[in-house]
């Protein structure tokens, strides 16, 4: 490869990376608007708390688990010694081969976002000594092995066995349907019935700030460009594709969600854009390479759609899912996964038809087995680590300090300076700064988080 051509692919990594990177406060604002206004800090602390203890254990050991030799030649755990301290990833490589510290630093941030989407599930009532545990553990036990099964490919001339799912299995999943959004989907619910509900399920407080949250929104679809386009790991066409079915599938999304909630409640909300948005993202991110445009526009609206449906089924189930992770992030990577058997185009960079272009269901099989298997394996460990951690320290704040909420409670700090304004018979706390405070915070001008169907 021409050393200009493996610059350019270099650079745009860093690029992509550095997109990433940008997801993480992106996360912090998109679930730190819909809490409550004394639980906002918390929320923001579990994104970047959880998200530094996997890049502390990602470089130690994490990096050779997930894309190290398979230890068994099976395909289900890269050798965690392999890069040990990843002092070896600072050799300069051969000059058509991209740094491997970008790869790894790349790969990091896909771990670290796996792990702090799980934290909106338990807003608002989970310890955060447990959860930055919990963290640590789930990463260790969960991600790294399932990253491995997705991410590891063999290498050419086989000296390095990767991966059972990308390379026994042969299903697609481009940039992380299965290893990052059904992967903490399902382990969001495994931990949700550990740690329980909150004591105003099935009431919860109405976010406090959405434009935050659909700032935070438009953070996230900006990194997501970088979290897709990048993991086709090279500046070429197939980055191009991935990007516009990224784009097409987050306007379907929008629209699809849209529709639905006006159906459904009789309005269009801001809260229901960015969760549309949100939820044709992470249908397209298996798919992104595998569908053409029109593909893209499919899986997006539909996940715009069922994602709207599915998240007023915790109310129907009684799982207090603080922050639809089930809902939008299980349920739309399962859509975006199995979608590939059906709609994968042979001309897309993937290279594979599906069942409606002519493969018939020898892809859409093995989607459905690489669904199955993280679903089984994810479920499975994560309930055994939140039962273990409920064991031994606790895994859940006493009821007086979910009351008073986890800011000030946990972490002596407050999101924004309160002032109390007696309003008649009513009192209001307020920001301090506010002019005509009571009037906007008792007024009906306020949106309400999304109200429970039956």
């Amino acid at each position: 490869m021409d050393q200009a051509i493996t610059a350019a692919n270099t650079a745009w990594m860093l690029a992509a990376f550095a997109a990433v990177a940008l997801m993480v406060p992106g996360l912090a604002m998109f679930y730190g608007g819909m809490v409550s206004v004394k639980n906002t800090l918390n929320m923001a602390m579990m994104t970047f708390g959880g998200f530094a203890v996997v890049g502390v254990l990602w470089i130690i050991f994490g990096y050779s688990a997930v894309l190290g030799d398979s230890i068994s030649g099976w395909g289900l755990l890269g050798d965690p010694f392999e890069y040990f301290g990843s002092s070896q990833l600072m050799t300069a490589p051969a000059d058509d081969v991209l740094p491997p510290a970008i790869v790894s630093a790349f790969q990091l941030l896909f771990a670290g976002i796996t792990v702090a989407l799980i934290s909106g599930a338990v807003a608002d009532r989970m310890k955060f000594g447990a959860w930055m545990v919990f963290a640590g553990v789930w990463v260790t036990f969960v991600y790294f092995p399932v990253a491995h099964w997705v991410f590891a490919f063999d290498s050419a001339d086989g000296s390095v066995i990767g991966g059972w799912i990308a390379n026994t299995l042969g299903a697609i999943d481009f940039a992380g349907g299965t290893a990052v959004h059904i992967n903490a989907g399902i382990a969001a619910l495994a931990l949700i019935l550990i740690v329980g509900k909150r004591h105003v399920f099935p009431s919860p407080p109405r976010p406090h700030s959405l434009p935050l949250t659909m700032l935070g929104a438009g953070m996230l679809f900006f990194g997501w460009f970088g979290f897709n386009a990048g993991s086709a790991l090279s500046a070429g066409n197939s980055a191009a594709v991935v990007a516009l079915n990224t784009v097409a599938a987050a306007c379907a999304g929008i629209c699809g969600w849209l529709l639905a909630e006006k159906l459904k409640e009789g309005r269009a909300t801001s809260l229901g854009a960015s969760s549309g948005l949100i939820a044709a993202l992470v249908g397209i991110t298996p798919a992104c390479g595998a569908v053409s445009p029109i593909g893209a526009l499919i899986i997006g609206g539909i996940c715009g759609v069922a994602c709207c449906l599915a998240v007023s089924l915790k109310y129907r189930f009684r799982y207090d899912d603080s922050l639809d992770v089930v809902g939008i992030h299980l349920v739309g990577g399962i859509i975006g996964t199995l979608l590939i058997g059906f709609l994968a185009d042979g001309s897309a960079p993937n290279g594979v038809s599906g069942l409606f272009y002519g493969g018939g269901f020898d892809q859409l099989w093995r989607q459905l087995v690489a669904t199955i298997a993280v679903l089984a394996y994810s479920f499975t460990v994560t309930l055994l680590i939140a039962l273990a951690i409920r064991a031994t320290m606790g895994i859940r704040v006493d009821e007086e300090s979910e009351r008073e909420g986890l800011d000030v409670a946990v972490h002596g700090e407050s999101a924004y300076i309160m002032e109390i304004i007696e309003t008649g018979s009513t009192t209001v706390a307020v920001p301090a700064d506010a002019v005509d405070g009571a009037t906007a915070i008792t007024g009906s001008s306020a949106s309400p988080e999304r109200a429970p169907t039956s």
